[in-house]
């Protein structure tokens, strides 16, 4: 059993700041917690942030400058910076990770998702 747990979501005024995390536990092998995707409502998922290979960094164009992604692979945790926030960044955040476990080996996961609203 693998549970990836999203916190720090919250409401904050235009301007502000929020820290994400999201930690993943149970039966982890391995784990590869990478991403922060984000849904307003009555669009997409999106993605905001993502490392890709070699550690590198992918940030979407309108976070980019505002919000950073950073992460503690011996605690399995990802964080997710927001600075600078905007009315348009209010989305429920997910959590993505590819995670392995025996017997099922590597799948993706991700988290119930946490709410951020940002007021003007």
């Amino acid at each position: 059993q693998v549970q990836l747990a999203e916190s720090g979501g919250g409401s904050v005024q235009a301007g502000g700041s929020l820290r994400l995390s999201c930690v993943a536990s149970g039966s982890i092998v391995s784990a590869n917690v990478r991403g922060w995707y984000r849904q307003a409502p009555g669009k997409a998922r999106e993605l905001v942030a993502r490392f890709v290979s070699g550690g590198n960094t992918y940030y979407t164009d309108s976070v980019k400058g505002r919000f950073t992604i950073s992460r503690d692979n011996a605690k399995n945790t990802l964080y997710l910076q927001m600075s600078g926030l905007k009315p348009e960044d209010t989305a429920v955040y997910y959590c993505n990770a590819y995670i392995a476990t025996v017997p099922s080996g590597w799948k993706e996961y991700w988290g119930q998702g946490t709410q951020v609203t940002v007021s003007s």
